[in-house]
């Protein structure tokens, strides 16, 4: 499990993308990159992770599941996810 304060600055980035995304738009579309510059680093929807949503993990995430390797192929195996099943050939 990730540490508390890593998913808890990811939730905090995240309400300060919502907060600046209006404005951001309205200076790119001016392409006035003076004021752009201004807002906070954290307004950039780049400094966003990508985190399971079971472990909290941000390496090997699998967009489509939402979650990592490790917890996917735990779920999988544990037949919690629908469809997907163990190769063999």
């Amino acid at each position: 499990m990730a540490k508390t304060a890593w998913l808890e600055r990811n939730k905090r980035k995240l309400k300060t993308v919502e907060k600046y995304a209006a404005l951001r738009a309205e200076f790119k579309a001016k392409k006035d990159y003076a004021s752009l510059s201004q807002l906070p680093r954290d307004a950039s929807p780049t400094r966003l992770v990508n985190r399971c949503r079971v472990s909290g993990r941000r390496r090997a995430f699998l967009r489509r599941f939402q979650v990592s390797r490790i917890t996917f192929r735990e779920l999988a195996t544990s037949g919690l996810i629908p469809g997907v099943t163990k190769a063999s050939w």
